[in-house]
């Protein structure tokens, strides 16, 4: 279960414009970088600076459904990767593991399309950390050219890639070597008066920025440690719970969050470019790095790494970045102050020395810039919401919808209408809109019980099995339906997504839905033939109960419902049930004949955009919270 805690309050210094700042700075993206990311007016090669804004891209869409942000990311990979997986001016033997980072955006499009040539490039990739040199203890070297080397900005490039593989492929054993990565980056260079975290570390010592005793490079580098620290809070979203190191990689986190929050200027919010360097005259407040704090600061806490109250943090930095970062110019919106590059070693050679440091050219609409402002700015633009259902948990059933596939890899899965599903059959964008509203969201693979649901408010039952589904379903039974039916009653919400005939099973699945006066017809309405999508419309003339900004909305192939005792209408077509609610006791029932708001029609990539399935699924969560909160009265 991924737990959360919420944060009381919202966003209060910011303004009401700030709050689509995602959206307005991806506009500035796609303006920019129409085509492909070619740099400094030299062809466009695999750079770790597109997969920076890509998974910047990646959120912006889930928080809008809105596929152009996922095309956009789609069309700058597919510049790279051809049909067998190639991948365009990366070479494997470089081992720079700067050019791993793309391969988030890999494997979030092979999760979205099931395009197999995107996980055969995820799998080069994975491939090179497989052979990356390492140190003698087991760290990545940055790069072949950098030998015996290990740099905070490697863990970012890296390391959440690795554990979104590891997860994917259930490969256990990596969670050791990622946490190990992690691990022995701290060890190597924190400082323990200051808790901060130096740029690199040099195992021979022989690099001319290296201490002749501790290897350290000699400055703390505000950017490498906002990589480091986005890396921890991304690579926990693919950690297991379990796993014995997990909880010493949240106890780097908040030793890291203490010593970020030390350094932050208590006036603008801001963090300076050479954190270990507050009081030298050329030292400047730095965007990225600032942006980075945020980020890492402002998931951890949602996801309950950190205290709540380090929320504040984040929200003081994030005011200084509109503030001082953010300019609207030629009718789009910019960021200034990021620091182009900073390094260690090369030809030229980088000292590492502050003036060093110093001379590298700051500059406006930096992508690695931007890519953190996105990460920044959508967490941000959570805050408003977080406390709508702020520690309550839904669970989705997966015991009566048990199907399961093998992926890519060979691997067995259970599948369709999951909350780790990015398909077209999956739920993920419903569970991010739960959790963007302050629930957690959980997953049963057992029979429902009063005990193993006690801890629920809402239990979602989708697209029960038939035998065409599963060839040995788990059927409702009676004990079942006794089961929910208190639970329910007790105070609790309950949903049921079923599906039409021919493609559910109903005798089964009614013996739980008639307990609350609802019965699933055996009927399949509003047939849509191939891409005739205005086939599948249905008009909310006015708001309803559960549906309340939700105006047009697709839904096809649903089975009517009959209504008995409290059951009642809250939507009707043409004579013909198609949603209904039924309270009993303190708790409610939601009911409708088709799994709608599951991501092919909720992520905006088929659907016209003039349907507002994601709009509707919103409608769905915040009603859940309003009964949930209604129960306690």
């Amino acid at each position: 279960m991924k737990k959360i805690l919420f944060i009381i309050g919202t966003v209060a210094s910011i303004n009401i414009s700030a709050q689509k700042l995602s959206e307005k700075m991806a506009a500035t993206v796609m303006n920019t970088w129409k085509d492909s990311f070619a740099l400094d007016n030299k062809p466009a090669k695999w750079t770790y600076d597109m997969g920076v804004i890509m998974k910047g891209f990646e959120n912006v869409w889930y928080a809008t459904g809105d596929a152009k942000y996922f095309a956009y990311m789609q069309k700058q990979v597919d510049f790279f990767v051809d049909k067998d997986g190639n991948i365009k001016t990366y070479k494997q033997d470089e081992f720079n593991i700067d050019n791993v980072n793309n391969g988030k955006s890999l494997l979030t499009l092979y999760r979205v399309t099931g395009n197999e040539k995107y996980w055969k490039a995820a799998t080069r990739l994975r491939e090179q950390l497989h052979h990356q040199p390492r140190t003698k203890e087991g760290g990545f070297w940055h790069k072949k050219i950098y030998p015996y080397q290990m740099w905070l900005d490697g863990l970012y490039m890296g390391e959440p890639f690795y554990a979104e593989c590891a997860m994917l492929i259930q490969d256990t054993a990596a969670f050791n070597d990622i946490a190990n990565q992690f691990i022995w980056m701290e060890q190597h260079v924190r400082d323990e008066k200051t808790g901060l975290l130096y740029h690199a570390w040099d195992e021979s010592k022989e690099q001319k920025w290296a201490d002749k005793v501790t290897g350290r490079s000699p400055h703390v580098w505000a950017r490498a440690m906002g990589w480091y620290a986005n890396a921890l809070v991304d690579a926990l979203d693919y950690f297991p719970q379990e796993h014995p190191k997990r909880k010493e990689l949240i106890n780097i986190l908040n030793r890291l969050v203490v010593a970020v929050e030390k350094t932050q200027n208590k006036q603008t919010g801001l963090w300076l470019d050479i954190l270990d360097e507050p009081t030298k005259e050329k030292n400047y407040e730095e965007a990225s790095a600032s942006c980075q704090f945020v980020y890492a600061i402002a998931k951890a806490v949602r996801n309950g790494y950190i205290s709540s109250e380090k929320i504040s943090i984040a929200k003081k930095g994030y005011d200084g970045i509109v503030k001082k970062f953010i300019k609207e110019e030629n009718n789009q919106i910019n960021l200034y102050g990021t620091v182009k590059v900073s390094g260690l070693g090369g030809n030229p050679y980088r000292d590492g020395s502050f003036d060093y440091y110093m001379s590298e050219p700051v500059i406006v609409n930096d992508p690695k810039g931007i890519g953190a402002f996105l990460l920044a700015s959508t967490e941000m633009e959570m805050l408003p919401t977080l406390n709508v259902a702020k520690g309550k948990t839904v669970v989705l059933d997966s015991y009566f919808n048990s199907e399961k596939k093998k992926d890519a890899s060979g691997i067995e899965k259970s599948w369709h209408y999951k909350w780790d599903e990015k398909d077209n059959g999956g739920f993920s964008l419903f569970g991010n809109i739960f959790n963007s509203h302050g629930f957690t969201t959980s997953t049963l693979y057992d029979a429902p019980t009063t005990n193993n649901l006690k801890n629920a408010d809402v239990y979602i039952i989708v697209d029960a099995d038939n035998v065409a589904d599963n060839p040995k379903p788990n059927y409702v039974q009676p004990k079942d339906a006794d089961e929910i039916y208190k639970w329910v009653n007790n105070g609790s919400v309950l949903i049921l997504l079923h599906n039409d005939k021919g493609n559910a099973e109903f005798e089964h699945f009614n013996t739980l839905a008639e307990k609350f006066g609802i019965h699933f017809n055996e009927d399949s309405r509003n047939p849509v033939l191939n891409n005739q999508y205005e086939m599948g419309a249905l008009y909310i003339k006015e708001p309803n109960e559960v549906l309340k900004t939700a105006k047009k909305i697709y839904l096809k192939e649903i089975s009517t419902l009959k209504l008995s005792g409290n059951a009642k209408a809250v939507y009707t077509d043409k004579g013909d049930v198609l949603m209904a609610v039924s309270k009993i006791g303190k708790g409610v029932v939601f009911a409708v004949g088709d799994p709608w708001v599951y991501n092919e029609y909720v992520d905006g990539r088929k659907l016209p955009i003039e349907f507002e399935n994601f709009k509707a699924a919103t409608d769905i969560v915040k009603w859940c919270a309003e009964q949930i909160k209604n129960a306690k009265k």
